[in-house]
């Protein structure tokens, strides 16, 4: 069974890659495409090069018929809006997009539900990102004292960034760690996010990466995931998530979910 996919962002850094990888799939056909500064355009000549026969729309409405599959890789600001419009019209989603809240995630697991289909989201679809998160999810119900540094690259404006902040939700879901005594200034301490402390770096130099610190007296046990600028991790995860969405029904958090058959859907 070959499966259709839209692609919303497919002009952007991981949308356009993504849609490539699609286009040389077997199981997989670019069905079509999603880019307001493209719209109304074949998706190849919007890359600068010969029609490929995918249209490209303004609007997600306008784009799925005839879809088994979208993908987003949009903003925050019009992500939930596109999962939950491709939810009520049966249709599975994959969410690549980072920065989404804990609210927005709930109603669209409430909508996946009421509608039979699947959706996964992650803030991260590397292979070693998923895997070092479900790494620390093991670890949390024997370790309970922890605190995440989240480091990027100077401009980055996000911070935390939506890996770390989806990585100390996901733990608070399991465990909380004990109180401490806070140092003072309190925001010294970094922010407290579900039960955990988060403290992002951004200095020059750096790239990303999330690293989680477990403790206990005299022991320490850190799990840490690094990425480099390229975006071919992100592709070959987020394929992993397109190929399985389909058989399955709710929200499923994280790419590790998926590797891993754990789907415990929200």
């Amino acid at each position: 069974m070959t499966l259709a996919v839209c692609v919303a962002g497919a002009t952007g850094r991981t949308g356009r890659p993504l849609a490539e990888r699609i286009l040389e799939a077997d199981d997989l056909t670019l069905w079509s495409a999603v880019s307001r500064s493209a719209a109304g355009a074949d998706l190849g000549t919007a890359w600068g090069g010969d029609p490929i026969g995918v249209p490209v729309h303004a609007f997600v409405a306008d784009a799925l018929d005839g879809v088994d599959v979208l993908v987003d890789y949009t903003s925050p600001a019009v992500a939930r809006r596109h999962a939950l419009t491709a939810i009520e019209r049966g249709i599975a989603v994959v969410v690549g997009t980072s920065g989404l809240g804990s609210d927005d995630l709930a109603e669209i697991a409430t909508a996946a539900r009421r509608r039979g289909v699947g959706v996964v989201a992650a803030e991260d679809f590397s292979l070693t990102g998923a895997l070092a998160q479900a790494a620390a999810a093991l670890v949390a119900p024997f370790l309970p004292h922890r605190e995440i540094i989240d480091y990027g690259y100077a401009d980055r404006r996000d911070a935390p960034s939506g890996c770390a902040r989806e990585l100390a939700e996901r733990l608070g879901a399991i465990s909380t760690p004990p109180v401490t005594v806070p140092a003072a200034p309190e925001k010294a301490r970094g922010a407290p996010i579900a039960g955990t402390r988060v403290h992002s770096v951004r200095l020059p130099s750096f790239l990303i990466s999330t690293e989680v610190v477990f403790a206990l007296p005299d022991e320490r046990l850190v799990i840490r995931h690094d990425a480099v600028p390229s975006v071919t991790p992100y592709v070959s995860g987020t394929l992993l998530a397109v190929r399985a969405v389909p058989r399955l029904t709710g929200l499923i958090r994280g790419l590790d979910a998926v590797v891993l058959n754990r789907h415990d859907a929200g």
